[in-house]
């Protein structure tokens, strides 16, 4: 794909020990779109996560992108785990990049505060990890993560911890920060409805080793909102993937 942020061609991974996770996978991503990668547990979709992001290197094929073009801060990676430092008042785990970038927290602070302020937790910058719920813990990695102005975001099963009501807001906050700041994200997840709602593609892939076998685009345009869940181009879409994604499992 002519322009792509991230290419995969024909990609295997084999850890030593023999285990094959992936084989022959090949997908792109264009810059400012939003991909998800949805599979059975154990079908690689953490391991590609970790070959975009320059974590693991592949056994064969090709890998292209920001990390691996010297562009390691056009790239944040959310874990499913918040991740944070409990020591740390929240404003100074969203500081972190940063820090490390070699900036002052007086020279990060309106990144910072801009930060806070587009996850919903402005009024918590002072508070410990301690006193947050698991879904404001993830709300403080998000923050994180955006703090660094990424192009490409990469999400790790990230709200797969929360209930409902909780993941649904923070899908609804993650689209309005894509919005906002135009990176492509790519998403893993278990969950089909979650892959509709975000997606512009969704890439269902097979049991180990890994393999896209079904690529569904989500054509419902941006903002969507909760009248979208509602709606019958959703569930149509929720069916078709539940059919790719059984097929998958077979």
């Amino acid at each position: 794909m002519s322009g792509a942020l991230v290419s995969l061609q024909d990609v295997d991974k084999r850890f030593e020990g023999g285990t094959q996770a992936l084989a022959g996978v090949s997908l792109t991503i264009a810059p400012g779109e939003f991909v998800t990668l949805l599979g059975p547990s154990g079908c690689g979709k953490s391991t590609v996560l970790r070959l975009v992001a320059g974590l693991e290197r592949a056994s064969a094929g090709r890998v292209d992108a920001p990390a691996l073009r010297g562009g390691t801060a056009e790239t944040a990676f959310v874990f499913q785990e918040a991740t944070l430092m409990p020591w740390a008042r929240v404003a100074d785990n969203v500081w972190l990049p940063l820090r490390l970038a070699g900036q002052s927290r007086a020279q990060a602070q309106v990144r910072i505060d801009h930060a806070l302020a587009t996850v919903g937790l402005s009024d918590f910058a002072q508070a410990y990890p301690s006193q947050l719920s698991g879904g404001m813990k993830m709300r403080v990695s998000i923050a994180r993560a955006l703090v660094t102005q990424p192009t490409l975001l990469l999400m790790d099963e990230p709200f797969a911890a929360l209930d409902e009501i909780t993941r649904q807001k923070l899908n609804a906050d993650l689209l309005a920060a894509r919005e906002a700041q135009g990176f492509a994200t790519l998403f893993v997840t278990h969950s089909v409805y979650e892959a509709v709602y975000l997606s512009q593609r969704v890439l269902v892939m097979g049991a180990r080793p890994g393999r896209i076998v079904a690529e569904l685009a989500i054509a419902a345009p941006y903002p969507r909102d909760a009248a979208f869940r509602r709606s019958s181009a959703f569930n149509e879409a929720c069916a078709a993937l539940s059919s790719a994604l059984e097929a998958a499992h077979a």
